[in-house]
């Protein structure tokens, strides 16, 4: 197994040795569960390929989307969890098909004090996510629902790297803490201004959007 061009990049050659000799490849399908609240987190990811999302589920069951993860990246709250040995405060799951490795949590102290690239790699990815739940937050609290609705398409499309995305109104109304006939009505009304097509269960983003 070798790692991308961009992870052999950003470790020293003894870090991608150890690496590739104490993770495995893990396959999972789209729409599958990684790592649900109040698990214990056993492994550390980090994508080669697809896209996976995290979220907060409430006591109702409304989800809250925080981030997503993508190739060469992993997720900070896996590796604060498993650093203090903490069950999961979040719920993982593939947005597309991925592969992934996965590390043993027991190397995560020992790779931070041995590896300045591996300190590095879980500093960086703890700021970055870090930085992305406060741009939700902000998006929550100081945007309105019609502008956090584009952003997340924008987002959906990037993630895809298609302008059509395969979506119900009622997966984008889970994700955004919102009803399906609000998001319903908003979706109509980027039809109208010619922002986007509806299909059954798919949007296609057009330029002006």
């Amino acid at each position: 197994m070798k790692l991308s061009t961009s992870l052999q990049d950003s470790f020293e050659p003894e870090l991608i040795k150890e690496i590739e000799e104490k993770s495995k490849i893990v396959s999972i399908k789209a729409g599958e569960t990684i790592l649900d609240i109040g698990q214990t987190v056993r492994t550390m990811p980090i994508i080669l390929s697809g896209s996976i999302k995290v979220t907060r589920t409430s006591e109702e069951g409304h989800e809250l989307l925080l981030y997503y993860v993508n190739p060469a990246e992993s997720c900070a709250m896996t590796f604060t969890c498993c650093m203090q040995q903490y069950p999961s405060e979040i719920k993982v799951t593939a947005e597309e098909d991925v592969t992934m490795l996965a590390l043993p949590v027991a190397v995560m102290d020992e790779w931070i004090v041995k590896y300045p690239t591996w300190k590095s790699f879980v500093m960086k990815t703890i700021r970055n996510r870090f930085n992305e739940m406060i741009k939700a937050i902000d998006q929550i609290a100081f945007q309105k629902l019609d502008e956090r609705l584009v952003n997340y398409l924008k987002e959906k499309s990037k993630i895809s790297g298609s302008s059509l995305i395969n979506l119900s109104h009622e997966q984008i109304a889970a994700e955004l803490a919102t009803s399906r006939v609000v998001v319903s009505r908003l979706l109509k009304k980027l039809e109208l201004d010619k922002k986007i097509l509806l299909y059954r269960n798919q949007i296609k983003l057009l330029n002006k959007l």
